[in-house]
């Protein structure tokens, strides 16, 4: 005889649970496990057991369990590695240049690309001007096809006509049934295919509601292996939670190709893009747009609109040399130091907060400024989130400008790395970081000593580089310029 057991699914991250919990113990999110659909549990016989009893099932590469039964039967050749053929085919472009560095330099046949980011961030706009870019390129006319779950055709229509957009190859095709999609996908064989969103999709084969873990995984899957097995690259739009990250289960990241992320405030007129996750590309590498009324358009020069421009310096204003994927960009970072009213506050907008509290502490310790009384803010202009520790002198240099009431020269340009004792470390491509600087017109940089160029290269010659090792040897040298 058999007997039903109940499971619960952890909505979050998936994990499967025997019975209820109030939170879950693997991601340690509250209320969040829900029950599942009962399965058959046969009852345990010491008599009966099976000598794999206990074994776990195979699994899947996208982490379903394998059927039950006799494996071995055909399967793929084993080979040396340097035997396998890799085709280099050339990207397909999505017309839309910032885009395609996003993506490493274009669309790869075959790929899936999950993209997430807040409600009206511009996920939906960029994804129809690329359809409608790719439905009209000479190589793959007509080949588009955007298929979307949450809006009608008719939406889909006026936001292409509000944004002036040629659609007449674009092919739109309103459904949300994962079987019912991969049949128009076997007729219409496009190079290209959108889904808007994975959270409106189901699948026959699971009895449960849209949007739920098992839901988002099973659908994600089956249109992985279809675009694996027919090479049409596709693009899946995902929910964010309120922390900001994919909702439904992490497996979704490790199903795709890529994974990409809106940034940017949905009130601000600038969009970023990064890629956090890219088979095919480099790993965070960054692509500025601007929200016009004709949809997202491309930031010729992305340096330039973290940029502020003031008659004169500013206390608390640092431009500092970032590096987002493979180019360097420029970017300043605001700092307000003040007396504190109570208990002192730290905030921080773009960086790390947990970092800023360490280098406030390191700046005490071998700087000689400490904030231990005040509130400290640091913002990055233009909304961008600045993840690399390259950015830990200019954040520095900023608070003591701000605590010292000292502006800084505006033809300034700092970039490094602080460790706890005080040393100032080398950061990646100090050379290239360089150049950008000078090509924005700054006179003055300081760099790590390990990043300085050779006393006599010519192609720095117009820039006053100022290599140190110690965070205190920075700061005094800073108010010197």
């Amino acid at each position: 005889m058999a007997k039903n057991k109940s499971s619960y699914v952890c909505q979050h991250c998936g994990a499967h649970f025997g019975k209820w919990a109030g939170q879950c113990s693997d991601c340690g999110e509250w209320n969040s496990l829900v029950e599942a659909p009962n399965v058959s549990m046969p009852h345990h016989n010491k008599n009966t057991a099976k000598p794999n009893a206990g074994r776990a099932a195979p699994r899947n590469a996208d982490g379903s369990t394998a059927p039950a039964g006799n494996y071995s039967g055909t399967h793929s050749a084993v080979m040396p590695l340097n035997a396998v053929s890799v085709s280099l085919d050339a990207r397909m472009s999505t017309g839309i240049g910032e885009f395609d560095r996003v993506l490493g330099g274009g669309l790869v046949a075959g790929s899936v690309v999950l993209i997430g980011g807040d409600p009206g961030i511009g996920k939906s706009t960029i994804l129809l001007q690329t359809a409608t870019n790719m439905a009209r390129a000479d190589s793959l006319a007509g080949s588009a096809l955007y298929v979307t779950g949450e809006e009608s055709l008719a939406q889909v229509a006026m936001r292409a006509r509000r944004l002036d957009l040629p659609a007449d190859r674009l092919r739109v095709l309103a459904e949300t049934n994962v079987e019912t999609i991969c049949a128009a996908l076997t007729q219409e064989q496009p190079a290209i295919a959108i889904i808007d969103s994975i959270q409106t999709i189901y699948t026959d084969a699971i009895n449960s509601a849209p949007g739920g873990v098992s839901q988002i995984r099973e659908s994600a899957s089956i249109l992985t292996r279809y675009a694996k097995q027919t090479g049409t690259a596709l693009f899946l739009v995902g929910h964010v939670t309120k922390e900001g990250t994919l909702a439904g289960p992490r497996v979704l990241e490790h199903m795709v190709d890529a994974v990409l992320y809106f940034e940017g405030q949905s009130d601000s007129r600038f969009r970023m893009i990064r890629a956090v996750k890219n088979r095919f590309g480099a790993v965070n590498e960054l692509g500025i747009f601007g929200m016009t009324d004709m949809g997202l358009k491309e930031v010729a020069n992305p340096s330039a609109i973290f940029l502020s421009r003031y008659d004169k310096p500013v206390a608390g204003s640092v431009v500092m040399v970032s590096r987002e994927g493979t180019r360097p960009l420029l970017v300043e970072v605001q700092a307000l130091v003040d007396d504190s009213q109570g208990q002192p506050r730290r905030m921080a907008l773009g960086l790390d907060f947990q970092r800023l509290s360490m280098l406030l502490a390191v700046m005490h310790r071998h700087g000689g400024i400490h904030t231990s009384g005040q509130d400290v803010y640091v913002n990055v202009v233009g909304g961008v989130k600045v993840i690399e520790t390259g950015s830990d002198l200019a954040v520095l240099l900023a608070c003591a400008s701000s605590i010292k009431e000292k502006p800084l020269p505006s033809s300034l340009a700092v970039f490094g790395e602080v460790g706890l004792s005080g040393e100032i470390r080398p950061v990646p491509n100090g050379q290239e970081r360089l150049k950008e600087a000078m090509k924005h017109g700054f006179k003055h940089a300081i760099i790590p000593k390990s990043n300085a160029p050779a006393a006599n290269a010519p192609q720095f010659k117009g820039i006053n580089v100022i290599a140190v090792e110690r965070l205190d040897d920075a700061i005094e040298r800073a108010f010197e310029l």
